[in-house]
């Protein structure tokens, strides 16, 4: 029997990278073996230099080389499986997918800082400042965007699902946990993501997680 592909990650709670990774994947089907190992742990530390070259998470191992960076590993996923459809297949949408996945990937600071992923905490109102209502205000636009634009055929930001939406979804998560309010398109968008049966066996998955990590705490 052959042995599965090894997808590593983080606490479920705290790690919006490996959620990245690994939901793309189980929404995709691709079957793969969970391994988590607690963020900052000794297991932690041991670990991770060994299956990751950056001592991060996510890292992907297919048996014969790894993958690591959640885009990486996704991006690797569809070359590599293309009934997985995890891009658009008409190439001017594909163009606009990537584009805002990589918006995701290298910006919105201040909203990460400000509001850390807690799936476990409900904390409406904090974490509010200039730069996240302004990063709040792009990811609106975003989905507002993609939504009306290229949206037609399906409830996520491209009709089918796609990594643009497993990049949004720890976004989503943080404004769960803010209580942050978008406009109605965004809001419908939201409900999408946090509905899905994966999404809700990770938030199940966190809930159980004995693990906390004091300066990932908003208090």
């Amino acid at each position: 029997m052959q042995n599965l592909p090894v997808l590593y990650i983080g606490n479920k709670n705290y790690s919006s990278w490996s959620l990245r990774a690994w939901l793309g994947l189980r929404v995709a089907g691709v079957a793969f073996e969970e391994k988590l190992v607690p963020l900052r742990s000794e297991e932690w530390h041991a670990k991770a230099p060994v299956f990751s070259p950056t001592a991060k998470v996510p890292a992907y191992f297919d048996g014969t080389k790894t993958i690591w960076e959640a885009l990486g590993i996704l991006e690797y996923i569809a070359d590599s499986q293309p009934d997985t459809m995890l891009w658009p297949l008409d190439i001017d949408v594909r163009a606009i997918a990537r584009a805002v996945s990589l918006e995701m990937h290298g910006g919105f600071g201040p909203l990460r800082s400000s509001m850390p992923m807690n799936c476990r905490k409900s904390l409406p109102g904090l974490g509010r400042n200039k730069g996240v209502d302004k990063d709040i205000t792009r990811i609106t636009e975003i989905f507002k965007m993609c939504r009306t634009q290229y949206g037609q055929g399906g409830d996520f930001l491209f009709g089918h699902f796609s990594i643009a939406d497993a990049m949004f979804a720890p976004v989503i998560t943080r404004f769960k946990t803010y209580g942050v309010s978008l406009d109605p398109i965004g809001n419908a968008y939201m409900e999408t993501i946090l509905a899905l049966p994966e999404m809700k066996e990770w938030y199940a998955d966190a809930a159980t997680e004995e693990w906390v990590i004091d300066d990932a705490e908003v208090k």
